[in-house]
């Protein structure tokens, strides 16, 4: 065990205003930064973007996560950024992701929305162990596809 990993898990609403492209390449933005600075930063993590909304994981030191949170909570694109959990870990979930991009597809819109639906979208009534263990089911799911 690492002495210094934890896991967050947050959920933002989208802030983003546009056209389908705009939101993509902002989406895109988000994801080429985020890779970069965890990368650098030793973070792994797993983004979900849909509905509107954002859910994530961050993993990896203390410090780290806690700064990387700080920026997106000072990012404009995100909003009503809540924190659903922190934790010490024993090992990551997502070890070969500086920053994975789940839930792109048809059939993963729809398990996420029934999370979002029965939340009503409401950030504060959604569980941490809930959206990791999706984000982790779906990265498992991508990384099969991918092999």
């Amino acid at each position: 065990m690492t002495a210094d990993l934890h896991r967050l898990v947050y959920y933002s609403r989208n802030h983003v205003e546009g056209t389908d492209a705009t939101l993509d390449r902002e989406i895109g933005d988000i994801l080429a930064k985020s890779q970069h600075n965890n990368r650098r930063d030793g973070i792994t993590g797993a983004l979900l973007f849909n509905a509107g909304c954002f859910a994530q994981v961050l993993e990896g030191p203390l410090g780290a996560v806690e700064a990387a949170f700080e920026r997106i909570q000072q990012d404009e694109r995100h909003g009503d950024v809540s924190l659903l959990a922190l934790e010490r870990i024993e090992a990551r979930s997502f070890p070969n992701w500086a920053m994975g991009f789940v839930g792109a597809s048809q059939h993963d819109a729809g398990r996420f929305d029934a999370i979002g639906s029965a939340s009503g979208f409401d950030p504060a009534r959604l569980d941490g162990e809930a959206i990791h263990s999706l984000l982790r089911d779906l990265a498992v799911e991508e990384e099969g596809i991918r092999h």
